[in-house]
């Protein structure tokens, strides 16, 4: 199997990378157990702390197509990244610990943080969600390259609605259910959360149905999303935004300023009920 360097850290590493073995960030050991259907996420996603179900989410093997889909890139790899190792695992949740900012996507990108090991990192929509984040004080940093990076948000952290990246960023209904409980967990580690920021309607309704499924009260009916749309979910304000993809940011759809107005806006809402 072919070794490659790590574009930050070097040393080397097959593609997908195997937990435990020096990838930056890496929360998993070779001894984290696997999740192989959607009855084991269920049962592994019972974690009660955050770093084994961080671990656990990075391993999850439960959706054959993604799995097939995922190592598929990561071993035949875009010619811009021949010379990397591709990670070609889940995504965890990343960020701080105990934050007040929780940002939720849809799924990983395919060259992006299926590349990377982080999530929105290594790509166009990450470039923009990291300039924004930094700009209103979520982030340390203006760009998020590459797991090892230096990066680090401040207050926040990020996680996808599913874990690996799709076949044309589309996950299946079965295939969002089978990772639901990973998202759940980890909202319900996560009290701390006062703001959710979704990033597209797909974001959006993982958002609630989640935050529901943590204990939230149900909403009447179901919300519709919308650009800076607000939804009062018990002690959470679930915040909509349009996906900070090419085809939004270069249309005009979203801009810098909209999407500045977002974060700050859930700046304002944290401090104000702190």
């Amino acid at each position: 199997m072919t070794l490659l360097p790590h574009p930050v850290v070097g040393g080397a590493f097959t593609s997908p990378v195997g937990p435990g073995t020096g990838w930056p960030d890496d929360p998993a050991s070779p001894d984290t157990p696997v999740a192989r259907d959607a009855g084991d996420v269920r049962r592994l996603a019972g974690a009660d702390a955050l770093a084994e179900l961080t671990a656990r989410v990075s391993v999850c093997s439960a959706c054959p197509r993604l799995v097939a889909w995922r190592e598929g890139v990561a071993r035949d790899k875009r010619a811009s990244f021949a010379d990397q190792p591709y990670w070609g695992r889940p995504i965890a949740g990343w960020g701080d610990p105990e934050p007040s900012l929780l940002v939720v996507g849809l799924a990983p990108a395919a060259n992006g943080g299926n590349r990377t090991g982080r999530i929105f990192t290594g790509d166009p929509s990450a470039d923009w969600l990291f300039a924004s984040l930094h700009r209103t004080g979520w982030a340390t940093q203006a760009t998020s390259e590459h797991a090892g990076d230096g990066q680090r948000l401040v207050d926040a952290r990020m996680v996808a609605t599913v874990r690996c990246a799709p076949p044309e960023n589309k996950p299946t209904p079965a295939e969002r259910d089978t990772c639901a409980p990973w998202i759940e967990a980890e909202l319900s580690l996560l009290p701390t959360v006062r703001v959710v920021v979704a990033l597209g309607a797909f974001g959006w309704d993982g958002a609630v149905r989640s935050l529901v499924a943590a204990g939230a009260p149900a909403p009447h009916r179901k919300p519709k999303f919308g650009h800076g749309t607000e939804l009062v979910l018990g002690s959470v304000t679930l915040i909509g935004c349009f996906h900070p993809s090419p085809h939004n940011t270069y249309t005009g759809r979203l801009t810098r300023e909209m999407t500045d107005e977002v974060f700050s806006r859930a700046r304002a809402l944290t401090r104000s009920t702190s």
